[in-house]
């Protein structure tokens, strides 16, 4: 919990219509199997210590009476736990029954929250049972539970929170609450709620566990929330209706966890409060308003054991890129149409009739020339009007050079080859430089030098110089400043290294040029390298990633900063979690010091940052997303970094 996890639990215990003392039984079984697999939270069904499908039987005297010995029974049970337990039944007060849920935790019914939409149609008629409430609370006493029956809340205005966790705010739906246009949980999230528990009743028929899905989902995004869907299943009354027990555990939009449907199952995972926390704090439009001005009463709880939460959920290694393959597809092409509008619109705007691009046979400038064509081919321009400029010097090798020269001439552009060698040895002797020494020096005036020929160029064609650096590497800072840091639009600027290997390889997949698939496959499989040093046996002898750290992890660390701003000793563990076999504890540590350290001190490079069209929720446009003083101390987050030292 430390780094706000919360494990939580939606079970269907099995139950026998009617039978309060054995759908009791089944429930206390499943609270003690959460408690043994250590959730916080376990949700159950809607009416489910007496069945929902009890029909007039609700009406029963006896049936209703039951219920107060069922509920000692789960408040005994709830004693030997440290977890917030929720509960279904119905509840006879004020001469009206109502459909609630009891949020039980140590031995005491912290609250009691009634069902606010009773659905009356189809195959639902439970306004001939039950009461729609008011809005608001009261305090009733329950004689019937003795001491534990006194001063109990009941309302629809009730939120629960851990005082030692405070990002845990829970709020209740009951079932068709979700279904209606502006469900409770809507009100319970603005008022404060992160989780929302809906205790649920819902019959299967073809095709509805799509639509339940996609509700739970869309209605967690919307709040920015947990959302725990605890659904009723097999042992209700197949009179007229099948259960099928779909559990589903969301958050801010993504399924975490859900059952597979027709048996009675508990699912257990775990939320990210802290993450649901930060995302709100990001949205200026996540308008906020206060418990008492919306009528509200929070009611207080103590978790008695918080530590770090042991993960069973999953991260992906690769958090920009989507790993179903249908979906990685619909976004590359999406992403490849964005690169490539907004290019059309600026050579549009700009009136040019060419546009320049440095091509290195590597990744980057292989997708800037790849996002070139397509921009022209939007326009009706021919490719001829693309400049494939390749300009080797000291590091190039014969396996990128003929990658570049091939994929230009494939894609019809013009190429034109520009060897920079004399140029640099001259601006060497010019500035005193000894060219045997392999220093910054040496490896910048190559690249400064080729920005100066594609700019030039540009001028003399009435041309655009297309910027190739991608996200990564301006987080990292790993451009020269005023060299291929510059251009005049950046088609990359906001696509992380990972995410340009499946654009390309994307773009490989779908071509129909068996040559271009070729050529785009070998381009995927050279090591990245600026190619500033001479190679060694003819092979690249200047590995980025060597230098700077493997890019899957620096897309790691870049994603959580930026897009949750977690700190580093959560970043660090999250990662230790997601790449446990590929990386050890050192390795990971090693480079996220590196990241911090570069993404700090680099700043001022993305201050001026050339145009460039945002693909994804995180860029580092200094003019959109990403507005950061050049001068700021990394200190606080290096200290956090040296609390967490695996060598210390």
């Amino acid at each position: 919990m430390k780094d706000g996890f919360l494990r939580v639990a939606a079970a269907t215990p099995d139950v026998s219509v009617a039978d309060i003392a054995h759908n009791v039984t089944n429930i206390i079984a499943r609270i003690k199997e959460a408690n043994s697999r250590d959730a916080k939270v376990v949700v159950f069904p809607e009416l489910c210590m007496t069945g929902y499908t009890c029909n007039d039987l609700f009406l029963q005297e006896l049936l209703l009476d039951k219920i107060c010995d069922g509920l000692k029974e789960i408040l005994a049970a709830s004693i030997a736990t440290d977890m917030l337990i929720v509960v279904g039944f119905p509840f006879f007060l004020h001469n009206s029954l109502y459909n609630v849920a009891a949020v039980i935790h140590e031995g005491k019914i912290l609250g009691i929250v009634p069902k606010q939409h009773i659905p009356n149609y189809s195959e639902f008629y439970e306004a001939r049972h039950f009461t729609t409430p008011g809005k608001g609370y009261e305090r009733i006493t329950l004689t019937a539970l003795g001491d534990a029956g006194k001063d109990i809340p009941f309302g629809t205005n009730l939120l629960f929170q851990a005082d030692n966790m405070t990002e845990f705010i829970l709020g209740i739906d009951i079932c068709e609450d979700l279904w209606m246009p502006i469900p409770p949980s809507c009100e319970h999230a603005l008022v404060g709620a992160t989780v929302i528990a809906n205790l649920s009743a819902s019959d299967e028929t073809t095709g509805k566990d799509i639509y339940r899905r996609e509700l739970v989902r869309n209605q967690s995004a919307r709040l920015v929330s947990g959302y725990i869907y605890a659904d009723a299943g097999e042992g209700e009354s197949s009179t007229d209706l099948v259960f099928a027990g779909h559990n589903i555990i969301s958050e801010n939009g993504t399924i975490l966890k859900e059952t597979s449907r027709f048996h009675n199952d508990m699912i257990i995972s775990e939320l990210d409060l802290k993450k649901l926390i930060s995302e709100r704090r990001r949205m200026s439009t996540y308008e906020t308003i206060l418990p008492k001005d919306a009528g509200y009463l929070i009611l207080p709880f103590h978790f008695h054991h918080v530590g770090t939460t042991n993960l069973t959920r999953t991260f992906t290694q690769t958090p920009f890129v989507p790993q179903n393959k249908a979906d990685r597809d619909r976004r590359c092409n999406e992403i490849l149409n964005i690169q490539a509008l907004g290019l059309k619109k600026r050579l549009a705007h700009t009136h040019c009739t060419s546009a320049v691009v440095g091509i290195s046979g590597g990744l980057d400038s292989t997708l800037a020339l790849l996002v070139t064509a397509k921009a022209f081919d939007m326009l009706g321009l021919d490719r001829s009007g693309i400049l494939s400029v390749t300009m080797p010097c000291f590091g190039t090798t014969d396996r990128t050079y003929q990658n570049a020269c091939e994929l230009t001439k494939i894609l019809g552009a013009t190429l034109k080859e520009i060897p920079i060698h004399e140029a640099v040895n001259l601006h060497f002797r010019d500035i005193g430089h000894d060219s045997s020494v392999h220093d910054v020096t040496y490896e910048n005036s190559q690249a400064r030098q080729r920005t100066l020929i594609l700019m030039n160029l540009a001028n003399q064609t009435n041309g655009m110089v297309i910027g190739t650096g991608d996200m990564s590497e301006l987080a990292l800072g790993w451009a020269t400043y005023n060299g291929d840091h510059m251009s005049m639009y950046g088609v990359n600027c906001s696509v992380p290294k990972t995410l340009v290997r499946y654009l390309v390889l994307y773009y490989a997949e779908t071509t129909k040029e068996q040559k271009l698939h070729d050529i785009l496959l070998d381009v995927l499989d050279t090591p990245v390298s600026p190619e500033l040093l001479p190679p060694k046996d003819g092979k690249i002898a200047q590995k980025t990633e060597d230098i700077v750290g493997p890019y899957e992890l620096h897309d790691f660390f870049l994603y959580y900063l930026m897009r949750f701003g977690f700190r580093p000793a959560k970043i660090y563990r999250l990662a230790k979690y997601t790449f446990d076999g590929v990386y050890d504890d050192k390795t990971i540590y090693k480079w996220l010091r590196t990241f911090y350290w570069r993404f700090f001190a680099q700043q001022f490079k993305r201050s001026c940052l050339p145009d460039g069209p945002k693909v994804g929720s995180v860029a580092l446009s200094p003019r959109g997303d990403w507005r950061m003083p050049s001068d700021a101390s990394v200190n606080l987050w290096l200290a956090e970094l040296d609390k967490i030292n695996p060598d210390a």
